[in-house]
């Protein structure tokens, strides 16, 4: 092979490096583009997420509640765990026939009792009604007037499978009773108390209960939660 052939040869060879290298190089700036999308992405996406988290607020309980336990009334010896989801008609029928019996029992001393307002039933309606109305219950309880919104919201129970209440139906309630409207209304609207309200829920499907309504005397699920049933265990324990 000629001296300009070899020339050529190496020419050629160098430029294959060239090209080679420039290919490399688009290559790695091309997966440093990629990766820095994907970086910035799950910036954006994380800084989305604390945003939501900041937005529903710490998880609160209203007045004489916790973090995973509902309204307790009464200062009896005896506990009485209530489970009850204000869409549900079981729960309305128990409120009927045995809400003056747990009423009687606490007023005479005997119970203390505790409302685990749940949301089991949210499918049940079109805009989570099980939670909005347990949430607005709560805001009824800071300003003192938790079973008297109970009592109400079970007496205008909306059907199975509807929108139910709406919000301002909801405050409305309330500020019929004496709440005020300012701020039991900003309550409800600001949705303040809906993780409390999961909370309750998830705490009461850890402890099996599977169905609403479920009364718990001293621990012992009632079967069948008649007024005699309920008076019976309770001055058993």
């Amino acid at each position: 092979m000629s001296k300009r052939q070899q020339g050529k040869s190496a020419a050629k060879v160098v430029r294959k490096q060239l090209a080679a290298e420039r290919r490399r190089k688009r290559t790695m700036w091309v997966s440093i583009a990629a990766v820095a999308v994907l970086v910035i992405a799950g910036l954006i996406g994380w800084g989305v997420y604390q945003s939501q988290r900041s937005d529903a607020g710490p998880l609160v309980a209203p007045a004489s509640a916790t973090t995973t336990t509902g309204e307790t009334l009464g200062t009896g010896p005896v506990q009485v765990q209530l489970y009850e989801d204000f869409i549900c008609p079981h729960c309305k029928d128990f409120e009927a026939t045995s809400g003056s019996a747990i009423n009687d029992l606490v007023n005479d001393g005997k119970i203390k009792v505790t409302y685990n307002t749940v949301a089991y039933l949210d499918p049940a309606s079109t805009t989570e009604y099980s939670t909005r109305s347990a949430a607005a219950a709560a805001c009824a309880a800071d300003g003192g007037k938790f079973k008297e919104y109970h009592d109400a919201l079970y007496a205008q129970q909306p059907a199975e499978g509807s929108a139910g209440l709406s919000n301002s139906q909801l405050i409305a309630i309330g500020t019929g009773m004496g709440l005020d409207q300012g701020s039991f209304g900003q309550c409800i609207d600001s949705g303040r108390y809906k993780p409390w309200v999961a909370s309750v829920t998830d705490a009461a499907a850890k402890a099996g209960v599977t169905g609403t309504p479920t009364v718990v005397v001293n621990g012992q699920v009632i079967p069948n939660p008649t007024p005699d049933a309920i008076v019976a265990a309770v001055n058993a324990a």
